[in-house]
């Protein structure tokens, strides 16, 4: 029986709509902690402590939210930042669409890789491994549509997911395919 390794989620990115056309010249004043740079970036970074997250606005109304932890922490952190630019009278969208683009997650196998091995057994057309460029092999799943990162510790880095099922998924899959190869 193998152990089920312990899944956590270390970056959700998403995006939303907020509004149409937002000054973000006024924004940035009535934003405390709002920083905007329009020659070096053209929207607004606007950090939140909780949940510990970074929008960044822009003047079509789209925002992209990084940091969050799960899936309704992102949320939290958008709701939360349209409810900022309301208090400060600004005209946004009440509880608007958040779509996750990325979930980031690591996981651990708690078993030595040979990565070498792997590579050949997994097959080469999902597989990339070259040692000298980067430590860890690259593979990528068709379904579900994640990539994940091995690593000789036995780490796992997950990324691509849209959903926290789709990591968990994935892990699994990877952990059967290596042990049902004797890999692991």
């Amino acid at each position: 029986m193998l152990e089920n390794p312990t899944i956590r989620v270390e970056n959700v990115v998403a995006t939303s709509t907020i509004g149409t056309e937002l000054n973000l010249n006024n924004i940035v004043l009535a934003l405390e902690g709002a920083e905007y740079n329009p020659e070096k970036f053209p929207g607004i970074v606007y950090r939140l402590k909780d949940p510990k997250t970074t929008t960044l606005i822009f003047r079509s109304g789209k925002v992209v939210c990084t940091g969050a932890k799960s899936d309704v922490a992102v949320k939290k952190a958008i709701n939360t930042v349209v409810a900022n630019l309301a208090d400060a009278g600004f005209e946004v969208m009440k509880d608007p669409e958040v779509t996750v683009q990325n979930m980031v997650a690591t996981a651990d196998l708690k078993a030595r890789l040979n990565l070498t091995t792997i590579a050949l057994s997994l097959g080469m057309e999902n597989v990339e491994y070259e040692p000298d460029q980067f430590p860890g092999l690259v593979y990528r799943l068709d379904d579900p549509k994640v990539v994940a990162l091995l690593f000789t510790s036995g780490k796992v880095v997950c990324t691509g997911a849209k959903k926290r099922e789709d990591i968990v998924l994935a892990v699994e899959r990877i952990q059967t395919e290596l042990s049902n190869a004797g890999l692991m």
